[in-house]
C-alpha cells in the first residue's frame, strides 16, 4: 500500500480496537455492579475503576501517547461508593496518579505506603476539598525523539506551559536527534483543544512569567531538579530559569 493507505487501514483499526475496549469494559463493569446491587451489598462496596494515560486519536496529528496535551495528559478514574460519594459528582480538582495509592489506602484504614508519593483525595470525592490542595501540577516526559522532543510542563486549573527542552540527556530509548528548545502555552478555557499556542501572545506573558516560576518550585519540590546533568542545566540557564 501507499502511505497514506497504510496510515488510513492503520487508523481505522486503532478506532476499532479502541471502541471495542471502552465498550468491553463498560459492559463488563455494568455486570459488576448489578451483581453488586443482587447482593445488596453496593452500599458497602467500594468500586474503583483507573486506567493509564489517554490515547491519541489523531489529535495535533498524533497516536500514543506521550505529549502533555489533554488527551494524553488525563488519566480516568471513576468511583461507586453509595455509603459516601454522591453520585453522578464530578471533581475538578487537581488530582494526580501518585495521589491513588494513599486515597486507596485510606479507603482500606491504613497508612500510605511508606515513601510513596500524592495524598488521599477522599475528601475532595466527598465534596470537601482542602483548603491547602495543589493549585497546579507537575509533568516530565524523558525520552527525545524527533516528532515527541522531551518536555517537562505546569498545568493549572486554566493554564497550561510546556518546556520542550529537546536533548535526550542520560535517558535510554532516545535518539541522538537534538532540537531547539521551545515552548509552548495554552489557556485552557478559551482554547481547550490547545490548537493555538499563545506563548507569544501580548495578554498572557504576565501569566506566563508565573507559569515559570511555579514550573522550577516545582521541580525543586519533586526533587527533579536535574542537578548532576550540566547540559539541562545549561539549557535552562540559557532560558533565563
Amino acid at each position: 500500500m501507499s502511505p497514506i493507505a497504510a496510515r488510513k487501514v492503520a487508523y481505522q483499526k486503532l478506532i476499532r480496537d479502541y471502541l471495542r475496549c471502552a465498550a468491553t469494559v463498560d459492559d463488563n463493569i455494568g455486570k459488576l455492579l448489578d451483581a453488586l446491587d443482587d447482593m445488596g451489598i453496593a452500599d458497602n462496596t467500594i468500586v474503583i475503576y483507573v486506567a493509564d494515560q489517554g490515547y491519541f486519536l489523531g489529535e495535533h496529528g498524533f497516536f500514543d501517547k506521550r505529549m502533555y496535551y489533554e488527551e494524553a495528559a488525563r488519566m480516568p478514574f471513576v468511583i461507586r461508593y453509595p455509603g459516601e460519594v454522591p453520585a453522578g459528582k464530578r471533581v475538578d480538582d487537581l488530582i494526580l496518579n501518585v495521589d491513588f495509592a494513599a486515597t486507596l489506602a485510606d479507603y482500606a484504614g491504613a497508612d500510605a505506603p511508606e515513601g510513596s508519593q500524592g495524598r488521599s483525595f477522599r475528601d475532595n470525592l466527598r465534596g470537601d476539598t482542602p483548603d491547602d490542595w495543589r493549585t497546579s501540577i507537575y509533568y516530565r516526559y524523558w525520552t527525545q525523539h524527533k516528532e515527541r522532543p522531551a518536555h517537562i510542563g505546569v498545568r493549572t486549573d486554566r493554564y497550561k506551559l510546556i518546556f520542550l527542552y529537546g536533548n535526550r540527556l542520560d535517558m535510554t530509548g532516545s535518539t541522538d536527534y537534538v532540537s531547539r528548545p521551545s515552548w509552548e502555552f495554552y489557556d485552557l478555557q478559551e482554547d481547550p483543544y490547545e490548537d493555538h499556542n499563545a506563548y507569544n501572545d501580548p495578554q498572557y506573558q504576565d501569566i506566563i512569567k508565573k507559569m515559570k516560576k511555579e514550573m522550577m518550585r516545582l521541580r525543586t519540590e519533586t526533587g527533579d531538579t536535574d542537578a548532576s546533568r550540566p547540559v539541562m542545566l545549561d539549557i535552562l540557564r540559557s532560558q533565563g530559569l
